[in-house]
């Protein structure tokens, strides 16, 4: 019988998130920031603890390991479990203080160092399905770090539960945990030959039973405005302000669509993320996202086509409009191998829960390997309102996640 007890990896868990680890979307270094390599190498050390001596880390952040095959079978694919050390930089990660609320009984929960800050049924309904159960908050001040500290509890409670049951029949389990997901470099310098696997799973989904084999395929556009400056005192006639461009092309931007607040589901969108310059030069950055690459070749001819029109309107100022690649939708390459996702929705299965097919309005690691030879769908963690002071998560959610990847190694063992 295949069952994670949910105070274990609940202790594990809160021992990982006071790790502060978050990334900096401003840096050109790898990883981003030093501090992250604090919880590799902390991770490092217990895999070595468990008896797992070929775990690795590098210059960069990331954690090798690999549980070796106990099957008699020879033809069973390596397959990866992954995870991010690191958090967002949105809300604050320093001195995170996380409580674990043992039996949460249904009523509000105030944290307790801004009492400001309070979680609910009504802000947060999935609350619900937790009363009676754990639930670990943060304390109020910073994000908790479910995101991704979840996954990586997840990976390695499931590692241990390996190494103490070896009577479970598996194949090469490759476990990888990778710095700067959250600024998109969670791949930058990951070794993919080191690694070793055929097909990995990223844990780094929400609620339980969610799978998700579809990302958004993602661009950036960056477009820049330049004016025609003279000295401002003689400028009648001929001084053309970039800045005034850009805000007049900011405010021709559709009010009530195409954009992150307008939209849902499969709506794809362009999204300004930041504007900068002077009256002689602005540079405006989007981001751009869809489901398919029609969609994202739509989005831009209409962007350009907006700024076209507004700088028109300024004689004498001229644009440039470059797209540049992001990732692209896992979708693509996972239709290639629809086994992959089906063995994962089995484990689910098996662990007890309801399968629930989702597509990510976003992307996640798994969307870059999914393209560099590791198609990658993501799996529940559990955690909610994530990137945020009212982060928290359910220890039920977090050990059925353990107990998938358990199940998920067994049935590729079987079905070999």
């Amino acid at each position: 019988m295949v069952q994670i007890s949910p105070d274990s990896i609940a202790d594990r868990f809160m021992r990982y998130v006071q790790v502060d680890t978050q990334s900096d979307p401003t840096s050109t270094a790898h990883p981003t920031t030093e501090k992250q390599k604090d919880l590799s190498k902390l991770l490092h050390r217990e895999l070595f603890g468990m008896g797992i001596t070929n775990a690795t880390t590098d210059e960069f952040g990331y954690v090798y390991a690999t549980i070796a095959s106990n099957s008699d079978k020879k033809n069973i694919p390596a397959i990866c479990f992954c995870a991010h050390v690191d958090t967002a930089p949105d809300c604050s990660g320093t001195n995170v203080k996380p409580i674990h609320h043992r039996y949460y009984d249904g009523r509000d929960i105030v944290l307790p160092d801004d009492n400001t800050q309070i979680l609910n049924t009504s802000n947060s309904p999935y609350l619900k399905e937790h009363v009676n159960y754990g639930v670990i908050t943060a304390s109020g001040l910073t994000l908790l770090g479910a995101d991704d500290k979840s996954g990586i509890a997840a990976i390695m409670e499931a590692a241990l539960f390996f190494i103490q049951n070896p009577s479970i029949k598996h194949g090469d389990i490759k476990i990888l945990f990778t710095p700067d997901e959250e600024v998109g470099q969670g791949t930058a310098k990951v070794d993919m030959q080191k690694l070793g696997a055929a097909f990995g799973y990223t844990m780094d989904g929400g609620e339980a039973g969610s799978l998700e084999d579809e990302t958004f395929s993602a661009d950036g556009a960056t477009i820049t405005i330049s004016g025609v400056i003279v000295h401002p005192g003689y400028a009648k006639g001929k001084l053309v302000n970039a800045l005034k461009v850009a805000a007049a092309l900011m405010d021709a931007l559709p009010k009530n669509e195409w954009s992150p607040e307008t939209t849902e589901k499969r709506e794809g969108f362009v999204h300004p993320t930041a504007v900068n310059g002077i009256a002689e030069k602005a540079t405006l950055q989007f981001i751009v996202r869809d489901f398919t690459n029609e969609g994202l070749a739509a989005h831009h001819n209409r962007l350009k086509n907006i700024a076209e029109n507004v700088v028109a309107q300024f004689p004498g100022a001229a644009m440039e409009y470059n797209a540049t690649e992001q990732y692209r939708n896992m979708k693509e390459v996972l239709n290639n191998y629809p086994h992959v996702a089906a063995y994962a929705a089995e484990a689910i299965q098996r662990a007890g829960l309801t399968v629930k097919k989702e597509s990510i309005r976003g992307g996640t690691d798994g969307s870059r390997f999914s393209y560099i030879g590791m198609p990658c769908p993501n799996i529940f963690t559990g955690m909610q309102n994530i990137h945020s002071k009212l982060e928290w998560i359910g220890t039920k959610d977090l050990a059925k996640a353990s107990e998938t990847i358990v199940h998920l190694s067994m049935i590729w063992e079987e079905k070999s």
